[in-house]
């Protein structure tokens, strides 16, 4: 077996683990495993792209590490720790926008960017801005409460940035990306306390998870020649023509 699927097993077991602590709400337990989830993606990523021959990632290792301390500083309840975990993360989005804008997407399409910047794709940054617009206007009145307003909103811009940058990539990391925001949706409607979400505490993490791991394959797919991800990433060229 290949160290690259050894590693991917490793994490899908521990990211499985860890939505069923959340769901417990075992802090413990949740501070020994989710600080070892976005690493064990990163390894994926480097073992991958040497068993393949693909391009190194610096920036989506970049992204993943920078995740990685937002999710430990998030760990730590408080607006202090909330502010400097969304600033890891505003750094991730940005490593991430970086590296999808310069990624092919597809055969014969060129890059992810320019695919973007043609119909029908040019329609998915416009759809996230009337998103982001509909959800700060909602979510206002509670961010200006805590001081927090402007920071998100900087945050928020860079999120839906990265996520319309994944849809360049193809239709799998283009449903991570709205996944992602989903995610950190709910962290805001939490912070915001405009809303309570029903069941079990479980789906911050586990949005976040589906979309961190569908954004790092579709981007494999793209960058990786014969990297080991579903068939359906590989054979898939993007949603622009």
């Amino acid at each position: 077996m290949p160290r690259s699927r050894a590693v991917l097993i490793a994490y899908a077991v521990l990211a499985v683990a860890n939505v069923i602590i959340v769901g417990f709400q075992h802090q413990a337990l949740e501070w020994a495993t989710k600080p070892l989830l976005m690493p064990l993606l990163g390894v994926y990523v480097w073992l991958v792209t040497r068993e393949h021959g693909g391009r190194t990632g610096r920036l989506v290792l970049a992204a993943l590490a920078l995740s990685t301390a937002g999710d430990v500083t998030l760990l730590s309840p408080g607006t202090g720790w909330f502010l400097i975990g969304m600033s890891f993360f505003l750094g991730a989005q940005l490593c991430y926008i970086a590296a999808f804008l310069r990624a092919p997407a597809g055969a014969g399409t060129g890059s992810a960017g320019a695919a973007l910047r043609r119909p029908p794709l040019v329609a998915v940054p416009i759809a996230y801005a009337v998103l982001t617009a509909t959800a700060l206007a909602w979510l206002w009145p509670g961010l200006t409460e805590l001081g927090v307003a402007l920071p998100v909103a900087v945050y928020a811009t860079a999120l839906v940035t990265m996520a319309a940058s994944a849809s360049g990539l193809g239709w799998w990391a283009g449903v991570g990306g709205v996944f992602f925001v989903v995610s950190d949706l709910m962290i805001a409607i939490g912070v915001a306390d405009v809303a309570t979400l029903p069941g079990p505490p479980i789906w911050v993490m586990l949005t976040y998870l589906i979309g961190q791991t569908l954004i790092v394959t579709g981007w494999l797919a793209r960058s990786t020649p014969n990297a080991p991800v579903p068939t359906v990433v590989a054979g898939t060229p993007a949603i622009s023509h």
